[in-house]
């Protein structure tokens, strides 16, 4: 009986293996086995999503050409003035912020945009794809969205595959806005051309680099970092490669965003030195599917470090925590906008030996009443412009921490809503004041050392905290989106942060009319120490600003909170 139950039991199990066998290989036959399965949906549902980011990612792109290209006739409109210009170019500080300067002995306007300006081209193509293969790769898994994607017929690389998709197509559309506008403004179409692929490549090499870092953090932050760290690097490489000689130097090779400038626009037109971009992209993506394959589906290579094991005191407090949640921001921004406002001061003993032949119109753009005073109020305006942007990006946190649910967890304690937007305003608010007041200090005694005047230390830093309450109206105008209007907090508050870009740099030299200039928060305030500072003014900015951010708490507390 026991032989006869055992043999029957064994045919049952027999059975039921030979009956299930067909339902594993049912995926199989359904494409689920292959890893790139549903690549196609998902690069359609991606560009579905980034309908709106992508094409302004682009349009900014060229945007930035049509700018470049409308402003220089009116900067230099004759020859002795381009040549004047040179200077700015070819000093090695110049070199450091623009590219090896090839071409500067007889300058063109597309030499001028080549030498000077195509290099930001290739720096925003990078950071438009740090942003892109972050945002559908490790933000998806973080976030669980991924795991939901992968519960339907979709492969282990397709996600991966359908992100470099898109990466593809967006920089294609770059390469053509970029080259065809740089044709239609009259530039040589082969160096044109050379502009628009460096700019593609380097997107695509950068969308390699990223794919790599989202395998090696499990935090999108963290991953975003790491890229944004290499491409820091090779800035700083670039430009002390750069710096080094005219044309560039080794370090200026051992750089991804040297490669695209070496290329010599309009001058040698060599296609060659963009071959390294095409062997980054391609063994960047090919590593980050042989990371991939190695890492379980929601984990890193990396593993996240341990927090310690109980809390310090100033976590138990809205502030404490806001200003923990607010530190990598803080420390990221603040670090980069220091030393670009230090480099910027390092410049200004450049701009004093070439003010005496600097055409007109470039004397007007840093003010008429001296040059020098006029480049420290620039100074001043432009780091306030960065430090707008930093506070457009913290108060995305906020955002943030309310679609993971982790705001619902602090407010369902004590802890008011009030009390909880507060904390992160204050926070944001101090650190963008901090941030203008060292900035000034380090910008100033850099200043001071290279012209050897001490007395531009006080203009200086006067012209970097006199502007501080529009920066803080800024944030003033995120806080009110944030509490009655949530989902416009980012697109209105960048759209701020341009608008006080254009209007500090161009609203002159394209004749902006008067209600444009006045939308600007810069405008209201005194331009120091071109103009006396004005009290009136720097009161009523900081009121407004202190009502906006009243008037978001108060919204805030009305609307529903979503997790």
């Amino acid at each position: 009986m026991t032989g006869s139950a055992m043999t029957g039991s064994a045919m049952t199990g027999s059975a039921m293996t030979t009956a299930t066998a067909p339902a594993r290989e049912r995926p199989h036959a359904a494409g689920g086995g292959s890893p790139l399965a549903g690549t196609g949906t998902l690069a359609r549902f991606f560009l579905r999503r980034d309908r709106i980011k992508l094409p302004a990612w682009v349009g900014g792109l060229g945007l930035f050409v049509v700018y470049i290209g409308a402003a220089l006739p009116q900067l230099a409109p004759t020859d002795d003035d381009l040549a004047a210009v040179v200077p700015l170019f070819t000093q090695p500080v110049g070199r450091m912020f623009t590219g090896p300067a090839f071409g500067m002995d007889a300058p063109t306007f597309e030499r001028f945009f080549a030498a000077g300006y195509a290099p930001y081209l290739f720096l925003l193509a990078a950071l438009m794809n740090i942003m892109l293969v972050t945002r559908h790769t490790r933000v998806e898994e973080q976030t669980g969205r991924a795991e939901l994607v992968r519960a339907n017929v979709t492969g282990r690389h397709s996600a991966l595959t359908a992100t470099l998709i898109v990466a593809a197509i967006t920089n294609a559309l770059a390469f053509a806005v970029v080259a065809g506008l740089s044709i239609a403004m009259g530039y040589a179409p082969l160096g044109s051309v050379l502009i628009g692929l460096g700019t593609a490549l380097t997107g695509m090499a950068f969308a390699g680099i990223a794919a790599v870092t989202a395998q090696l953090s499990a935090y999108s932050r963290a991953a975003a970092g790491m890229a944004g760290l290499v491409l820091g690097v090779s800035f700083l490489l670039r430009a002390l490669g750069d710096m080094a000689a005219v044309g560039g130097s080794a370090l200026s090779w051992a750089s991804p965003l040297g490669w695209p400038a070496q290329t010599a626009p309009y001058v040698y037109d060599r296609w060659w030195p963009l071959l390294p971009l095409v062997v980054v992209a391609v063994v960047g993506s090919a590593a980050a599917y042989v990371l991939q394959s190695r890492r379980d589906f929601g984990a890193s290579l990396l593993a996240p470090r341990p927090g310690p094991a109980h809390a310090g005191r100033s976590l138990g407090r809205p502030v404490g925590l806001a200003a923990r949640l607010q530190r990598g921001a803080l420390l990221g921004w603040g670090a980069a906008i220091v030393v670009l406002g230090t480099v910027n001061g390092a410049f200004t003993d450049a701009m004093l030996s070439a003010s005496g032949d600097m055409p007109q119109a470039m004397q007007d753009m840093f003010g008429a009443r001296g040059l020098v005073d006029g480049y420290v109020s620039f100074l001043g305006t432009f780091i306030a412009v960065l430090a707008a942007a930093y506070v457009v990006y913290a108060m995305q946190s906020l955002r943030d921490e309310e679609g993971r649910g982790r705001a619902d967890l602090i407010l369902a304690t004590p802890v008011s809503r009030a009390s909880w937007v507060g904390a992160h305003l204050a926070v944001v608010a101090c650190g963008a004041v901090l941030i203008l007041a060292v900035t000034g200090v380090c910008t100033a005694l850099a200043a001071a050392v290279v012209t050897g005047d001490a007395l531009l230390v006080g203009g200086v830093i006067g012209s970097h905290l006199g502007a501080s309450p529009a920066v803080l109206l800024v944030l003033g105008v995120c806080a009110v989106l944030y509490g009655w209007a949530p989902r416009w907090t980012a697109p209105v508050g960048w759209a701020v942060v341009a608008l006080m870009f254009l209007v500090a740099n161009f609203a002159d030299l394209l004749d902006f009319p008067g209600w444009l200039r006045s939308l600007s928060p810069l405008h209201h305030l005194a331009a120091v120490p071109v103009e006396e500072f004005a009290p009136a003014p720097f009161l009523l900015v900081l009121v407004m600003a202190g009502a906006l951010g009243v008037a978001g708490l108060v919204g805030f507390r009305r609307r529903q909170v979503s997790g």
